[in-house]
Order: C-alpha cells, then sequence, then structure tokens
C-alpha cells in the first residue's frame, strides 16, 4: 500500500465558470452552470456587487459553522447570520471593515462555536481566503 494521498485528493477542483450579461442600466444577469443571479448597483433587482460579495462570506462561513457542528454531533437547531460592513467613504468605496454574528439555537456549547468559527476562517472558509491581495488577477477583452 502506497504512502501517498488518493489522486483525487491532490487535484485542485475543476474551474470554477461564470457568465455574466448586460442586461440594461448598471444592471447584470449572471450564471454558473445551472444556478443565476442578477446584480443590480442599484440594489433594487438584486444585490449589489459589493452585497454579494459580503452574501458570500457571511454564507461561507456560516454553512462552515453548521458543517463543523454537526461532524462534531452538535444538535443545532437554528442559525442566523448579520453581517455589518463599513465602506470607505471615497472611490472604490472598498469595504474597510465587517462585523459577522450569528445566533446560534440549541443546546451548543460555547467553545464549539468558537472552534468551528475559528477553522473556517483560518481553514475552510474559500471566500475569506480568496479576499487576499496575492491572487493573480487578470483581465482581457475583445471587441465586436
Amino acid at each position: 500500500m502506497s504512502d501517498t494521498a488518493p489522486l483525487a485528493a491532490i487535484r485542485p477542483p475543476a474551474p470554477m465558470v461564470l457568465e455574466l450579461a448586460w442586461d440594461g442600466d448598471l444592471r447584470f444577469r449572471g450564471t454558473a452552470g445551472a444556478v443565476s443571479m442578477v446584480m443590480d448597483s442599484a440594489s433594487e433587482a438584486g444585490p449589489s456587487p459589493v452585497q454579494a460579495l459580503a452574501f458570500a462570506l457571511a454564507g461561507c462561513m456560516a454553512m462552515d459553522l453548521v458543517h463543523i457542528l454537526g461532524k462534531g454531533r452538535v444538535d443545532v437547531k437554528g442559525v442566523h447570520a448579520r453581517l455589518v460592513g463599513e465602506r470607505a467613504p471615497d472611490n472604490p468605496k472598498r469595504i474597510v471593515a465587517m462585523r459577522l454574528h450569528f445566533v446560534v439555537k440549541g443546546d451548543v456549547p460555547a467553545e464549539k462555536i468558537d472552534r468551528a468559527l475559528s477553522l473556517s476562517r483560518e481553514t475552510y472558509c474559500s471566500v475569506w481566503h480568496s479576499l487576499r491581495q496575492d491572487i493573480d488577477f487578470r483581465t482581457s477583452y475583445v471587441v465586436e
């Protein structure tokens, strides 16, 4: 028997592919496989891009929390998350601070919640780790 990990364990996930199509004004309809959403700068037809980013972070950590607690055989009855983000006053009006608060329902020990949130932030939340400045980000274009 080999000491190496199975091949599937060392392959990176398949590339994520999504498409955006302009839907008028500052609104775009996006698809990723069978999933779709609308992003709207005015936050009317859907979340703004910054709101979508905040939803992604809060959702990632909330999902990690539920998953880790479940793996620890903790009987979670409910989870509610509230993210408050502060933005810079000047362009690009980036997020400069975020506070993510969870309400966990059930007989859940505080130390298990602390551990799950720590694991999410330090190891598992791909959204949090995708906010790093060392991401290789490039743009390209064609004119038709």
